[in-house]
C-alpha cells in the first residue's frame, strides 16, 4: 500500500495508429511496435494486423498501416511525446502535409477523454473520417466509444469507404 503523498498510478487504456510507406514498412512498424512495448509505464494490451492502404495527399506509395491498444500508467501528453520520440528514432522529417513517411504514429484515444490544446488533440481530430484507421481500430475495439460523436469504431465504419483498405496477406 502506498504511503501518504503518493498516489497509485492509474492504468489509462489508449490506442495508436501506425503507418508507413518508405523504406521497408513492414520491418519498421514491427519494430515501432516492439520499442514503444519495451517502454516502462506502456503496456501492449492487443495489436491489429497490417493494412495496405492508398495514401491520402499527394501521389506516393501506399501505406501500411495498423493500430494497437495500450494500457499505460502516463499522461497523454507524455505517451504523445513517447511516440514522437520513436518517430525521430526511425528517421521521421515533418515535411510535407500528408506527404510519404517512414513512420508515422497517431495518439487516437486516451480513455474517454477529450483533450484540445495547441499540440494535441484527443479523439484524434480525423479518426473519425479515415477507413485506414478505424479499419484496424474496429479489429481490436469494435466496441470502444469514441468520446465526441458517443458511437462505438464499429459504428464509425458504417460511414467511411473502407474500399482502399487491403488486408496483408501473410500477417
Amino acid at each position: 500500500m502506498p504511503g501518504a503523498g503518493y498516489a497509485e498510478a492509474k492504468l489509462r487504456r489508449s490506442a495508436v495508429a501506425f503507418g508507413s510507406n518508405i523504406g521497408d514498412s513492414l520491418t519498421i512498424l514491427e519494430a515501432a511496435i516492439e520499442t514503444l512495448a519495451q517502454t516502462p509505464g506502456i503496456l501492449l494490451e492487443a495489436r491489429s494486423n497490417w493494412y495496405q492502404t492508398k495514401a491520402v495527399g499527394p501521389p506516393q506509395p501506399d501505406y501500411l498501416n495498423g493500430c494497437v491498444t495500450l494500457q499505460v500508467e502516463i499522461t497523454a501528453q507524455q505517451l504523445l511525446e513517447i511516440l514522437l520520440g520513436i518517430e525521430q528514432k526511425f528517421g521521421r522529417v515533418r515535411q510535407e502535409r500528408w506527404g510519404p513517411r517512414i513512420l508515422d504514429l497517431d495518439l487516437l484515444l486516451y480513455d474517454d477523454f477529450i483533450i484540445d490544446t495547441p499540440n494535441l488533440q484527443i479523439p484524434h481530430p480525423r479518426m473519425r473520417d479515415r477507413a485506414f484507421v478505424l479499419v484496424p481500430l474496429a479489429e481490436i475495439a469494435s466496441d470502444w466509444i469514441e468520446p465526441v460523436s458517443g458511437c462505438v469504431i464499429k459504428e464509425l465504419l458504417i460511414d467511411v469507404d473502407c474500399s482502399g483498405v487491403h488486408l496483408l496477406m501473410g500477417n
